[in-house]
């Protein structure tokens, strides 16, 4: 039965009225006989909807069919129409890799009701503390944060009374540049950390300094003294070396009513859990929870592994594997009622960051991050350990060379799976000819004759390399050449083919891989003598330090991925 046999028009649901056309594979917006004007409702501010275009015709409206009819036996005449992409393959599309998150929620539902769903949407400053907004040809840093302030009816059980929220729970979700796999890392609330002064949009539009603390929780560095998102973000960058695009808030109404929206999302427990503070109740098994009892689930720590923040991290990781396969699931994809709940309750809960206040803009990321496969979506937690200033242990601290690397990992672009790719033959041609490379006979150090750039790395790296490798490498024939022309992202060698011995012998002593190496040509130091060049790129750390990025993650990060389902210890 079509909208109009329904009763009155104020009754029909808004997701009703987008229906099939069996023609083209396509959903339409059909509006009601009786109402020209659309029945989705409206934004918060009651704004009317937009008009239609005045030249564009509305067809009459089509009964609805649940398929195509079949012609009849025998029947002869035109051919069918070629077959078109499904609109859940192209929603699909949209939020393939959603992290199971509020934005991309949003982001797939989009189209339906731009305005009423950007109405929605909350934003603040970045402050500058962002890249600017991601990009579509680069890695993707996105930090979302959970917060744990009171808003909205049935929170008085969770969070600090009259706080104004803290970083309760951050993931730095990083995307790789070719899409083929991302991570995402959790940053435990209780880290020591150095929160650095943070300049901040006031809401009169001034600007005023927000003075940093030195050696205090993590999750001070939202909310508390007036810090906003874009402190975090800093706080962030200053942790892990990492310069986050954009970021997204969300509060405790994101899990009730994303989880309402799609139906509810699947669990597993390993133990019964009875959990007075967090109002969890379930007994060991899978379960499907949504609304208040899938908050429940998140905020418990007290009866899962330890009992501590870094347990309910897990717990955290799990259901966020569990809800993005949900969102990625048919039942969700192909049902229009569910993609407009979905856009309502992500945007309704969520804040984002001033580059990313719109819905095209969100639609946009959706679209990258649907390009992402889950067994190649890993969950990470930073490495920590027990703070050992403290005698009753409640806050942590960085296990410095673990977690040293799992930065170094993503600031490289670094996959923490193993991603099964097939190459092309100019990129297997390419990958041999890098092997290729490093494979010969080396110079001994004192025969190197370098010269050293700096190509956007920290101010005075290119002086610190040339110490290096002069007292401690043995390559006294280099010297400091001064800044590039531009900035590179990673470090590179550049030689004539004549000095391909030095510059394998120079790649060891470096860490340089065979791809980082470029034949070229060689150029003319001060004594007339034919020379090297080391371009040190974003990716340099310090000096002595290798350049090669590690392929291991470390055991302390704990890592899982979005394909497994796992049950709660």
């Amino acid at each position: 039965m079509d909208a109009q046999g329904r009763g009155r028009a104020e009754d029909v649901d808004p997701a009703d009225q987008w229906v099939l056309n069996p023609r083209t594979g396509e959903y339409e917006l059909r509006p009601p006989r009786s109402a020209p004007q659309s029945r989705i409702p409206g934004p918060r501010s009651a704004a009317p909807a937009p008009p239609s275009a005045p030249d564009r015709e509305v067809p009459p409206p089509r009964r609805r069919r649940s398929a195509p009819e079949e012609p009849p036996p025998r029947r002869r005449g035109r051919r069918r129409p070629a077959k078109r992409k499904s609109k859940g393959k192209k929603i699909l599309l949209w939020t393939g890799g959603t992290m199971a998150f509020v934005v991309l929620a949003a982001g797939t539902a989009g189209y339906l009701y731009l305005q009423h769903l950007n109405d929605n949407i909350q934003s603040l400053p970045d402050d500058g503390a962002g890249t600017g907004g991601f990009r579509k040809d680069e890695a993707i840093n996105i930090l979302l944060i959970g917060t744990d302030k009171r808003t909205g009816a049935g929170n008085k059980g969770y969070g600090d009374a009259g706080s104004a929220g803290h970083a309760d729970t951050t993931i730095l979700l990083h995307v790789a540049k070719d899409r083929s796999n991302a991570t995402a890392l959790s940053i435990p609330r209780d880290l020591i950390v150095d929160i650095p002064d943070c300049p901040t949009t006031q809401e009169d539009g001034t600007m005023e300094v927000i003075p940093g603390s030195t050696g205090v929780r993590f999750n001070n560095s939202l909310g508390q003294n007036g810090r906003t998102p874009s402190c975090t973000m800093r706080t962030v960058t200053e942790l892990t070396g990492v310069t986050p695009d954009n970021f997204m808030v969300a509060d405790f109404n994101a899990v009730k009513t994303l989880t309402s929206a799609v139906g509810g999302v699947e669990v597993c427990l390993a133990k019964d859990i009875n959990d007075p503070d967090s109002h969890l109740n379930l007994p060991a098994g899978k379960h499907t929870i949504e609304g208040e009892e899938a908050l429940a689930f998140v905020r418990t720590r007290h009866s899962v592994g330890f009992g501590g923040d870094l347990s309910r991290i897990e717990i955290q990781q799990q259901f966020l594997s569990s809800l993005m396969r949900k969102l990625k699931s048919n039942d969700t994809l192909t049902s229009p009622s569910k993609m407009v709940k979905l856009a309502e309750a992500a945007t309704e809960a969520l804040t984002v960051d001033s580059k990313l206040d719109d819905i095209g803009k969100l639609k946009d990321l959706g679209l990258e991050l649907g390009k992402l496969n889950t067994k190649n979506l890993t969950f990470a937690t930073v490495p920590v350990r027990d703070n050992p200033a403290e005698t009753v242990k409640a806050t942590v601290v960085l296990q410095e060379g673990p977690a040293q690397q799992v930065f170094d990992m993503i600031r490289n672009d670094v996959s923490f799976t193993e991603v099964k790719k097939k190459e092309s033959e100019k990129e297997k041609k390419e990958k041999a000819a890098a092997a290729a490379r490093l494979e010969g006979a080396k110079s001994d150090p004192s025969e190197i004759r370098v010269r050293i750039l700096n190509g956007g790395a920290p101010g005075g790296s290119a002086s610190q390399e040339l110490r290096y490798l002069q007292n401690e490498a043995g390559v006294t024939k280099s010297e400091n050449a001064g800044n590039a022309d531009a900035e590179i992202a990673r470090t590179t060698l550049e030689y004539a083919p004549d000095q391909a011995d030095q510059a394998r012998a120079l790649a060891e002593i470096l860490g340089l891989s065979g791809a980082a190496m470029k034949p070229g040509e060689s150029v003319t130091n001060a004594q007339g003598l034919p020379t090297m060049t080391l371009t040190l790129g974003k990716d340099f750390k310090e000096a002595g330090a290798k350049l090669n990025a590690p392929a291991e993650v470390p055991e302390g990060a704990k890592k899982s991925t979005a394909d497994k389902v796992e049950c709660a210890k």
